[in-house]
């Protein structure tokens, strides 16, 4: 398989396993000279306790990780989203290599991608070591037992993604995408993908139900949170992919926490000045 079709396929990979986010907590803030890929950071309260969710993307630019760790220093306690993660537990640094062991088919793919797009990786670039980070996801077992009870898989879900509706809005043009990745630009590229990314609207609602890789990481993720507002740390964030917050916002609202404040984060930053293809199209077809 040549480097091009591998990176193709990488990216459609990304396409189909981001592009299920939820549009009141991912979306894309566009004008004639930049389209934006951004977060939301939405704040629960409820007597005295507060919790903020904050959308995570696995490929953004080195600015938008430098943000969320200031943000991040600010919690009591800042729970992650990382299916493996509890090495990090006990804040220790995990040996160069290790983290192969988790889920290592998603993180190729992300590397990879995020080297074409000159976009920087956020395991690589969140330090979760940090004294407030705790691990709030299944661990590697669990999710693999967990998924072989219910019979389900990542690219199960991914492939759902992926058929939900071809013809949506808001898809990438296969054409138009294959065009953008022969230019050499990666601008071209992320302006091509950026709206499947940022208007996934409800689709996952529309599949994911009862299910491993969303409920079942979320239940985990509540119950992390309640042991820790009866530790006393009252002022929490939750770092997960956005997929993971129609649910988990649902539950919030029936322990009685109320929605009062969103602000937005930009994970991808593309000027439409700079997207200009570095060959001649014409030529490459």
């Amino acid at each position: 398989m040549s480097r091009r079709t591998r990176l193709a396929t990488a990216i459609t990979s990304l396409v189909l396993t981001v592009a299920a986010q939820a549009g009141d907590f991912i979306r894309v803030d566009e004008d004639d000279t930049a389209a934006r890929l951004q977060t939301a950071v939405t704040r629960y309260e409820k007597d005295g306790h507060s919790v903020e969710l904050i959308g995570a993307v696995h490929i953004a630019d080195k600015a938008y990780y430098q943000a969320l760790t200031t943000r991040f220093e600010g919690y009591d306690s800042l729970l992650f989203e990382m299916i493996g993660g509890e090495k990090f537990a006990v804040h220790e640094k995990i040996a160069e290599g290790a983290q192969e062991n988790n889920l290592s088919g998603l993180h190729k793919i992300y590397d990879m991608v995020g080297a074409f797009l000159n976009l920087t990786g956020q395991t690589g670039s969140i330090d979760y070591t940090t004294k407030n980070f705790v691990h709030a996801d299944l661990t590697l077992a669990e999710f693999t037992r967990m998924q072989a009870e219910r019979g389900e898989s990542l690219i199960g879900f991914a492939m759902k993604a992926g058929k939900m509706d071809p013809d949506a809005p808001n898809q990438p043009d296969p054409a138009k995408l294959l065009k953008a990745m022969l230019s050499g630009s990666s601008n071209l590229v992320k302006l091509e993908i950026v709206h499947t990314l940022g208007h996934g609207d409800d689709q996952i609602a529309a599949f994911a139900g009862e299910s491993v890789i969303i409920s079942d990481r979320n239940k985990r993720c509540l119950e992390v949170m309640n042991t820790e507002f009866a530790a006393g740390h009252n002022h929490l964030g939750i770092f997960y992919g956005a997929a993971h917050f129609p649910d988990m916002e649902k539950h919030l609202l029936e322990l009685g926490f109320k929605r009062t404040k969103q602000e937005w984060f930009t994970a991808w930053n593309i000027p439409k000045a700079e997207a200009k293809p570095a060959i001649d199209l014409k030529e490459a077809f």
